[in-house]
Formats: C-alpha cells, sequence, structure tokens
C-alpha cells in the first residue's frame, strides 16, 4: 500500500480539512490547511484522495507512521502459525504401540497443532477398511478432551486419513507451556553440585582426578 500524500506533495486546491482530534474544520484552500498545518507543528496528510475534494487531516505523521508499524508487528507476533503434526498406524497395532502413537498425538494436541492421523493397509488389510475406521473412531475418543475431528476418516488411496486440531490455540498452549516449565524450576531447582572438600596442604588436584571426575 502507497504511503498517503503529504504536506507540500498534496497538489489540489482546496481539501476537505480534519483537525487533529477528529473536528471537521470545513473546506479551504490547500494553502491555508499547511499554513494551520505549520502553526501546530504538525503535518497535513490526504486521507481520502477521492473524495470531492480530498479529505485531508492535521497530524503527526512521524508518530502515525510509528504507531502503524508496532500495531503491524504485534499483529504479526500474535499470529502463531499452527502446524500439521503426522502419525501413522498400521489397522492391526498392537496395545503398547497404540499407546505410544497415542502419547504422540496427546503431545501434539496440547501444543496446539494440528495432527494427521493415516491408516496404513498393506495387502489383504485393504479389503477390511472398517478396521482402519474403528481405529481412528477410538482413538479421537481417547483424546476428545484435547482435540476435535476436523476432518472425518476418509479413504485415500491405500490409506485412511483423519485430521484432529486442538481444542487450544497455539499461541495459548505456548504460553501455558512456559509457564509450567516456570513452575516446575521454581518448585524443583536444579541440586547444587557437591562442594570439593578444602585442602589442608595446599596441593592443587590431580589433573587426573579433575578430568575423572567431570
Amino acid at each position: 500500500m502507497s504511503e498517503p500524500r503529504i504536506n507540500d506533495r498534496i497538489r489540489v486546491p482546496e481539501v476537505r480539512l480534519v483537525g487533529p482530534n477528529g473536528e471537521q474544520v470545513g473546506i479551504v484552500r490547500v494553502e491555508d490547511a499547511l499554513r494551520l498545518a505549520a502553526e501546530a507543528d504538525l503535518d497535513l496528510v490526504e486521507v481520502a484522495p477521492m473524495a470531492k475534494p480530498p479529505v485531508a487531516k492535521l497530524m503527526d505523521f512521524g508518530k502515525y507512521k510509528y504507531e502503524a508499524a508496532m500495531k503491524a508487528r504485534e499483529a504479526r507476533k500474535n499470529q502463531v502459525n499452527t502446524v500439521i503434526k503426522e502419525i501413522k498406524l498400521r489397522p492391526k497395532i498392537d496395545p503398547h504401540d497404540y499407546g505410544t502413537k497415542k502419547g504422540h498425538v496427546v503431545r501434539f494436541l496440547n501444543g496446539g497443532d494440528k495432527v494427521k492421523v493415516t491408516i496404513m493397509f498393506r495387502g489383504r488389510e485393504q479389503s477390511r477398511p472398517e478396521l482402519g475406521f474403528r481405529l481412528l473412531q477410538r482413538l479421537a475418543e481417547d483424546v476428545v478432551e484435547l482435540g476435535t475431528v476436523e476432518s472425518q476418516p476418509k479413504q485415500d488411496g491405500r490409506n485412511m486419513v483423519m485430521v484432529l486440531a486442538p481444542t487450544k490455540k497455539k499461541a495459548q498452549a505456548m504460553a501455558e507451556q512456559r509457564r509450567k516449565r516456570d513452575e516446575a524450576r521454581s518448585e524443583h531447582p536444579a541440586e547444587e553440585a557437591p562442594e570439593t572438600e578444602p585442602t589442608t596442604t595446599g596441593e592443587a588436584p590431580d589433573p587426573a582426578e579433575t578430568a575423572d571426575a567431570g
């Protein structure tokens, strides 16, 4: 977006002038508007160039640009991208592996990320899509407190895919993780290394012993 015209760059005979606090001054010659801007130590900024006559406002343009840049920066900072993680399962997965995979899903959802769960069919398993469907349903029920089904299970070639979306926003999840880390640090400070007993002879410790200790 191009910057508005300001001060001497405004090449029209007259403008509809708006004061620094939003008050309507009325239609004035551009020379008079520039004089008012100079007297108030402000800029004359064209805010509606297509109006008849164009609308111009008295403002501190440098301050306006700075505040606009800060707002844009803050908006970008708060716009945290959601990542899609992927977990792959087999239709006849054993309970231990299922628990491990479910743990990954829980961690990803807790972190505010979406999870694409893929069931991989091999050979004859492709004729039993209900196995994959039941497994995906079971997983969705097991993590229902952390995520919702954004994309229902559907067949994709040899695979069946479902997408889970976290109930927590990414920024919220990151803030909670930081808070938990800080609480853990305050409750369990790092154990201090045992102090070495002072030597009474004044001899330097044996370098070999020092190396072993490290």
